[in-house]
């Protein structure tokens, strides 16, 4: 023992003084290519000389930004996450300046501006030559990567700590955010995730589950940790009661709809005992957060969720490598925006003003920010955790599902989970890592390109109301906006829809290719005969419109030329809405029964052909409402736990289910789209997981049990009401009849 400890402390030492010799080297480079910095100011230029101040120089940055660093990150917590990035360079600068007061007979000199420069190039070198080396052994790869870790839990010290130690395994739920099923197998068989691919031929199985009809992350995330997507029928809404528009990615909204889901459920949330929630909308019931929205619109110290952002700036290293990254996605956006605009390539949505910031923010500092609040939370031993991945949703909504920037994306996650994965092993518990998404993403032109004509107006020529010449473009409402301007402490703003003016003119909100209507001068939800007997073009105007598949009023399904269904009628929604596949009537059912669904609900057209679908915002690539790849989103676990589907495989009356291993899964690379429909095994045609809060009860049950005998736990058959008919988890009866 004596020995190892030995061996570890001059293992430490040699790759102190490695680093110590590369930063010595680079600061000499710089000094004879940069004519603003000097080594040496005193008469005695000698190489000798020279080399000794670049060695004291370079020693005394590396030790101030040890101690300096995080007291000074500790200070600036109340700074904007994004503006501490831009401090970064500033301050790495300041250190650099003081690192060479501290040089012996003779000061080197220094123009401020090119001591940003140095500084950063200094930390960016040592960072990638301490990566390097801790790569080539386990130890201090592990040593490394807990610093982080320890200085949280320095912080925030866990009454529960001695649990760490015991030997039930611990619980890491990993959302990729918007990857639906096919989008996945697409990615393993190509290549893109090899991580994932090997998991899938060896530890883990895989299904698909089908989403509500509001198919976004504000729903599916919300029954996913808390229970309950009851009453959320969109991923924004009108509250006629309140006079305001709930919008999922506000933090206020997020706020409330966690409340009502707690109290609905009775129930904390899928992360009470001992969790962690990490760039999700909502926080699960955890106490340790980071990035977490729902609590984002908290003030002070007390938000814990920006720490997640000062935990990580902590490291100086790793703040000016996030930051050079920063910069370099910025840029690509902006390279691959030209080149769509020079290749005049169709579909194509904007993606100018803030959106290349945007973007950058989304694939690299809340991934980074996100993994490394992750791997802390597995070396402190947490017991479950939750994390969402936004940057695939966020580019594949600007650049499509299936574009070559998406794949891009889907290749640095995968590196991502090889990281996690890799600190799982030194972790002080064994961790199950389930992946999952939250919806997919289907592709197509948008509704305003294709018919040159958002739907807002499309509405308001049905109600008689004067049209603008020019149509406005309808902007999109994505998750990484809001935390983006979150980071800013900027308010999500959502001008006049945040709270719409009286009057008589119909309040017409976007979710993707879901539109809602509604009439804030009628008291509850409006009637078919009011709506027809108030504008009587409008209900023909909308269903008969050939970018609109379906519209919702009062009960009634209508359809392209003329086509009326009763909800209340057996069969009649069910033959209507066939092309939107199996489970369409009842989603549809279930939505119509909530107390907020707007008075007129109108889902895009749908080709099962292509699997495309026009959103109502601009988005090339849509998730919100019904039609493709948006409805089918993937749920993959380890071996060792139970079948994901042993509830629902009972429920469906003992049908072939859509888990796999990973292998006869003939998902080949095809560039033709393919309907989700017809794609074959987990595909969302047979039975399956449907909807978010059945989901949630299969990830509560696996949290039961890792946490006793690990022996795979059978869920007894609910009582059925009916034929098809069972209670779903919110208490409210759902129809799954296939």
């Amino acid at each position: 023992m004596v020995r190892g400890r030995w061996r570890t402390a001059g293992g430490a030492l040699v790759r102190v003084a490695v680093v110590w010799a590369v930063s010595t080297l680079t600061m000499l480079a710089l000094a004879g290519i940069l004519p603003d910095f000097r080594l040496r100011s005193g008469g005695d230029e000698s190489i000798t000389q020279i080399g000794l101040a670049a060695a004291w120089g370079a020693g005394a940055f590396g030790l101030l930004s040890a101690l300096v660093w995080p007291v000074v990150v500790r200070a600036l917590l109340l700074v904007p996450a994004l503006v501490l990035g831009v401090l970064v360079f500033f301050l790495n600068g300041s250190l650099l300046l003081m690192a060479l007061a501290l040089v012996p007979a003779g000061r080197g000199e220094v123009a401020p501006e090119t001591a940003v420069v140095v500084a950063a190039v200094m930390s960016a070198v040592a960072s990638a030559t301490s990566t390097t080396l801790a790569v080539r052994d386990d130890e201090a790869y592990r040593r490394r990567l807990y610093r982080l870790a320890d200085r949280r839990r320095r912080r925030q010290p866990r009454p529960d700590a001695t649990r760490a130690g015991g030997c039930a395994p611990g619980v890491l739920f990993l959302q990729l955010d918007g990857v639906g099923y096919r989008t996945l197998r697409r990615a393993t068989v190509n290549g893109l995730m090899p991580t994932v691919a090997g998991w899938l031929a060896g530890s883990h199985r895989i299904t698909s589950w089908r989403t509500d009809w509001s198919s976004q992350t504000g729903a599916s995330q919300l029954g996913i940790l808390h229970g309950s997507t009851f009453d959320v029928p969109a991923f924004r809404w009108y509250e006629k009661d309140t006079g305001e528009v709930v919008v999922c990615n506000r933090p206020t909204s997020a706020a409330e709809l966690q409340r009502r889901a707690v109290g609905r459920t009775a129930d904390g949330g899928l992360l009470t005992l001992d969790g962690a929630s990490r760039g999700n909308l909502f926080s699960g019931g955890a106490d340790q957060l980071a990035l977490v929205l729902s609590v984002s619109a908290r003030r002070g110290r007390s938000n814990r969720s920006r720490a997640g952002y000062f935990a990580y700036f902590s490291d100086p290293a790793n703040a000016v490598r996030t930051a050079l990254s920063f910069l370099a996605e910025a840029g690509r956006e902006i390279g691959q925006s030209v080149r769509a605009r020079i290749r005049r390539d169709r579909p194509r949505v904007s993606r100018g003003g803030l959106y290349p910031l945007i973007r950058a923010f989304a694939t690299v500092v809340e991934r980074d920010v996100v993994v490394a609040a992750v791997i802390g939370d597995m070396l402190a031993g947490r017991a479950a955790v939750y994390a969402d991945l936004v940057a695939y949703d966020e580019v594949a909504h600007h650049s499509g599902p299936r574009s070559r920037d998406a794949d891009q994306v889907l290749e640095r996650l995968d590196r991502s989970l090889a990281l996690i994965a890799r600190v799982a092993e030194h972790a002080p518990r064994e961790y199950r890592i389930v992946l999952l998404s939250d919806h997919g993403q289907s592709p197509g032109e948008t509704f305003l390109g294709r018919y040159g004509l958002t739907l807002k107006d499309l509405v308001r020529a049905g109600c008689g109301l004067p049209v603008s010449r020019r149509a406005r473009r309808t902007r999109s409402g994505a998750e990484a906006r809001a935390a983006f301007l979150a980071a800013l402490h900027r308010p999500v703003e959502e001008g006049e829809e945040a709270r719409p003016g009286p009057g008589s003119d119909p309040v017409v909100l976007a979710s993707g290719n879901l539109g809602l209507i509604s009439f804030p001068d009628v008291p509850g939800r409006a009637s078919r005969e009011h709506v027809e007997h108030a504008h009587p073009a409008l209900l023909a105007t909308l269903a008969n419109h050939p970018g609109v598949g379906f519209v919702l009023v009062d009960g009634v399904v209508l359809g392209p030329r003329g086509a009326v269904a009763r909800l209340d009628v057996p069969g009649e929604a069910e033959e209507l809405l066939a092309p939107f596949g199996p489970g369409a009537a009842a989603a549809v059912r279930r939505t119509d029964g909530f107390p907020h669904v707007a008075d007129i609900m109108v889902n895009s057209a749908y080709d099962p052909d292509t699997g495309e679908v026009h959103a109502f915002e601009e988005q090339i690539g849509s998730h919100g409402g019904m039609g493709g790849e948006q409805s089918h989103a993937f749920l993959m676990w380890p071996k060792e736990l139970s079948d994901a589907e042993t509830e629902a495989e009972t429920e469906a009356g003992g049908g072939e289910g859509a888990s796999d291993a990973g292998e006869g899964a003939d998902v080949r690379a095809d560039p033709r789209p393919r309907p989700v429909e017809a794609a074959g095994e987990g595909a969302g045609g047979g039975a399956g997981l449907v909807g978010a809060e059945a989901v949630h009860g299969v990830l509560r049950r696996w949290l039961r049990e890792v946490d006793g005998p690990q022996v795979p736990v059978e869920n007894p058959r609910p009582q059925a009401t009916g034929s098809g008919v069972f209670p779903s988890a919110d208490g409210s009866v759902r129809d799954e009849t296939r």
